[in-house]
């Protein structure tokens, strides 16, 4: 375990799989407190269990970000428990592969409500505190579909577009006082995401990107030089083209 994060508190969305449990074990190691939040409290536990036999110090909190009182209180409880919040990483999505007109009403929402209320509401809940202390960096995680569109994911789409367009304007808000706003986009990623939303991917899972990979360009934004703001990280899988 590396001290580089030493004495800095982290909290993560949707961290019980994927994108989000990598970003925990990478910025734990990297000797971050760590506040695991998701729906499913049994699976951040046992990750929760495994981090701290490694050294580090992780606490759960059970969140729907479709919630704003939940996210209200998962920075809350970070708060009480550490003091500080250093890292917010905005992570938790969800996707259904669907043409709009087979789409539900319901999974409409859903989908704009976890994947831009969410985000909406892990920024503002923990913009205050970051404004306050005068630093701080928010990693939201949008997607090559922030920058592109795709037929089938017309609503994930939407959704992660505005992800884009709200972080960039939030980060003007909140830069005068120190604190930093990047959006990670990537294309396709070695997740459970695929297979839950109904896509197919053609390419073996091996060569996609790994969720490891975001995590690692998660921590390269949150550790750059405090002079230094990434606005945005795109980043493809070689074996997808990007044309």
């Amino acid at each position: 375990m590396s001290s580089s994060l030493a004495a800095t508190t982290t909290v993560i969305t949707g961290a019980s799989s994927g994108i989000g449990t990598a970003v925990a074990r990478r910025f734990a190691g990297a000797g971050s407190r760590v506040v695991l939040a998701a729906r499913r409290l049994n699976r951040l536990e046992a990750l929760a269990a495994t981090l701290r036999e490694e050294g580090c110090d992780a606490f759960c909190c059970r969140c729907d970000v479709s919630r704003y009182e939940d996210v209200a209180a998962l920075v809350e409880q970070a708060l009480t428990r550490y003091g500080q919040i250093d890292v917010m990483v905005n992570n938790a999505g969800n996707a259904v592969a669907k043409p709009v007109a087979e789409t539900s009403p319901e999974e409409l929402d859903l989908q704009i409500d976890v994947n831009f209320k969410g985000v909406c509401y892990g920024c503002r809940a923990v913009a205050p505190h970051m404004i306050e202390r005068g630093t701080g960096t928010i990693v939201n995680i949008g997607s090559i579909c922030s920058l592109r569109h795709f037929p089938n994911y017309a609503a994930y789409v939407g959704a992660k577009f505005a992800v884009l367009g709200f972080s960039r304007s939030f980060y003007e808000e909140v830069r005068p006082h120190g604190v930093r706003v990047t959006t990670l986009c990537p294309a396709a990623v070695n997740t459970a995401w695929g297979a839950l939303a109904g896509a197919e991917q053609p390419w073996p899972p091996q060569e996609l990107l790994q969720p490891e990979d975001l995590a690692e360009m998660a921590y390269f934004c949150v550790t750059a030089p405090a002079r230094v703001q990434v606005e945005s990280v795109v980043a493809w899988p070689r074996c997808e083209p990007t044309a």
